[in-house]
């Protein structure tokens, strides 16, 4: 039963394949060791990172015309499922930066391209995007903050919150609104570098998982951002992070779910078999025999989901939102469950953070939450549905 789970169950071309087998190595060997330190401590994985970048896995997204491996989207997914099975918080950082990177590719234009990827791709430099306001929830059109262009600049002047790898990240894609009068057709986004002066950090969200992030608010105070960096043109903020944020972004979201909840049954099922009650092993009972099967269903369906929407979308890009909508939704959700029942199964001893299925939990459910709530997905693949 362990080998069913932990063998990879979608077909990969053999060179995705390979590059998520070299994933899956280093999370094992280099990653997971020292996963549950880092969460208890809420350090940021550089080191872990700078790893990933010598293995290529930072330009996994980015065409190799631009020095990235150019693969699809099932294969991002493939590699971020093997990255978070081993720390979620780590994966969540691999999948900001690579909205950062596509962003760049497709919109930046060669100039941009030029100067930053190298660096993003090497691990010289990290990227991270900030959406998400603290009166704006996951409803990206509310924003508020201003960008006013002025000569050869923007200056820009509002707030982000809950920004993945705040501080620690050298450069961040954000959503900006420059035409305050033009509702979603005036927002645009802009690259704006770390030790730009007017940019400053919160303190860390003391979170309940993913605590190796560095998860912050970051504030604008008249910060002066050069037009060039501005990533397409101006009022196609949304498409930007449509492509990116929701066409990327949301399957490896996905991914870091299924790889969680395929963690959880393999240590639940290790767990069965080895704890022993009244001289039985707790694999005996039916109770954990139906929580195992549920388990393992669970995750495989998700995954199955996954790769589907992800094949769907690098086959038809323009249904790549409504397919990282339901990819997410499903996974995310799963992921919770799953995790939950890997505590049952564990019992007393799933409950103590000496035990890595209290870290998958709280992982998990913070997912239900990143990038765009449940709730709206629900909405959203309805209103797809219905025409609305």
């Amino acid at each position: 039963m362990t080998s069913m789970m932990t063998t990879q169950q979608i077909d990969l071309p053999e060179e995705y394949e390979e590059t998520r087998r070299l994933a899956e190595k280093i999370a094992k060997e280099r990653i997971a060791p020292s996963a549950s330190e880092r969460d208890l401590n809420r350090t940021f994985p550089w080191d872990i990172i700078r790893i990933l970048a010598e293995a290529g896995l930072l330009g996994l997204v980015v065409s190799r015309d631009h020095g990235g491996f150019g693969g699809g989207r099932a294969c991002f997914a493939s590699v971020v499922e093997e990255i978070s099975k081993a720390c979620a918080s780590t994966a969540l950082i691999l999948v900001s930066n690579a909205i950062v990177t596509k962003a760049i590719e497709i919109a930046g234009g060669e100039a941009v391209a030029k100067k930053w990827l190298p660096e993003l791709l090497k691990g010289q430099s990290l990227g991270a995007f900030a959406v998400h306001e603290p009166d704006c929830g996951s409803n990206a059109g509310a924003i508020t903050t201003r960008a006013r262009k002025d000569g050869d600049y923007y200056v820009v002047n509002g707030s982000k919150f809950f920004i993945t790898s705040a501080e620690e990240a050298n450069l961040y894609l954000v959503l900006v609104r420059t035409d305050p009068e033009k509702g979603p057709q005036g927002m645009s986004t802009l690259l704006i570098e770390k030790d730009t002066p007017g940019l400053s950090f919160g303190h860390p969200e003391d979170k309940m998982g993913l605590t190796s992030t560095s998860s912050r608010e970051m504030s604008f105070s008249d910060c002066r951002v050069p037009v060039r960096n501005l990533v397409g043109k101006e009022g196609e903020g949304t498409q930007v992070i449509g492509k990116t944020v929701v066409g990327w972004g949301f399957f490896g979201a996905a991914a870091i779910s299924v790889g969680i909840a395929k963690s959880a049954a393999d240590i639940s099922v290790r767990h069965a078999k080895e704890r022993t009650i009244a001289g039985q092993p707790i694999a005996v009972h039916q109770a954990v025999q139906f929580m195992i099967t549920d388990m393992i269903l669970g995750h495989e369906a998700a995954e199955s989901l996954l790769m589907v929407c992800a094949t769907k979308a690098d086959s038809s890009p323009d249904v790549a939102a409504i397919n990282g909508f339901k990819a997410k939704l499903f996974a995310s959700e799963m992921a919770v469950n799953v995790t939950d029942k890997a505590i049952q199964v564990l019992g007393g001893h799933g409950y103590c953070r000496d035990y890595v299925v209290e870290r998958l939990f709280r992982d998990a459910r913070g997912l239900m939450l990143h990038f765009k709530t449940s709730e709206w997905l629900r909405q959203d693949i309805a209103k797809a549905a219905l025409g609305l």
